[in-house]
């Protein structure tokens, strides 16, 4: 899928208040803004036209639009967050959508997704059940998608240490995933070619494809170097602020 637009929210000044389970200490509220414009300036060379919706400090955690919804090349999808928080998130996002596409589908109680437990694997979907995502959520998800006509599969990962499915697992297009050793195994990825996250590096697992390039997190040359090697173009972006509260770089826009 080639993208042409990105729907992004600055971090607002309440960003440290977030949700988080890192020991890292508390973010950095000035150099998360500048790591954010450079995010911005990476995603418009990778040739996307940027819109970001207001800064809210009413949510801490709305830089992360990514869980707000998801959108397909057939249309956009309103998530259900599984913090309740982060609830008040949702609007803002679905009326930002709502500027290209007629329809935003939505997922309602008692079921729960966070945006980032979906990640589209060649027009299939993968959901991860989750400490954010319900059975629930996972099943009128996976209805949405077949009314879109897309295929999905259901991914557990409540046993492991990963926040999100995209925690540990990237798609880069030809036939490949990025994953970590929690997800190596799971056999409806045992049709791509996996290319391993070392665990010194797991946060990098988070990258994403771009057209032609793809975006990984500064600092974690092993899997810089495993993906320049497989001839993808790397972009390094620095990601430390979000780092500290759960955050990877698929977790900041909405890519279409």
């Amino acid at each position: 899928m080639a993208y042409t637009r990105a729907l992004v929210r600055p971090p607002a000044s309440t960003f440290a208040d977030g949700l988080t389970r890192s020991d890292e200490g508390p973010p950095d509220i000035g150099l998360a803004l500048d790591q954010h414009r450079a995010y911005c300036q990476a995603l418009e060379e990778c040739g996307l036209e940027v819109t970001a919706l207001p800064a809210d400090p009413g949510f801490p955690d709305s830089t992360f639009v990514e869980d707000a919804a998801i959108v397909t090349e057939q249309g956009a999808i309103a998530m259900r967050p599984g913090a309740p928080s982060r609830a008040g998130e949702v609007e803002g996002v679905v009326a930002a959508l709502r500027s290209y596409f007629r329809e935003v589908a939505q997922i309602f109680a008692p079921g729960t997704v966070d945006g980032g437990d979906v990640c589209e694997v060649d027009g299939h979907f993968l959901i991860g059940l989750s400490a954010r995502t319900n059975e629930q959520g996972a099943r009128q998800l996976a209805r949405l998608l077949g009314d879109m006509q897309y295929k999905s599969s259901i991914v557990d990962i409540r046993g492991s240490r990963l926040l999100h499915l995209k925690t540990g697992l990237a798609y880069l297009g030809t036939g490949c995933v990025a994953v970590t050793h929690e997800l190596a195994r799971e056999p409806a990825l045992n049709r791509y070619e996996k290319i391993p996250v070392q665990a010194d590096e797991r946060y990098a697992a988070n990258c994403i494809r771009v057209n032609d390039y793809v975006l990984v997190a500064s600092g974690y040359p092993k899997i810089a170097d495993q993906l320049a090697a497989r001839r993808y173009h790397v972009k390094p972006v620095e990601m430390s602020e979000f780092r500290k509260m759960d955050g990877g770089l698929s977790c900041l826009s909405l890519r279409f």
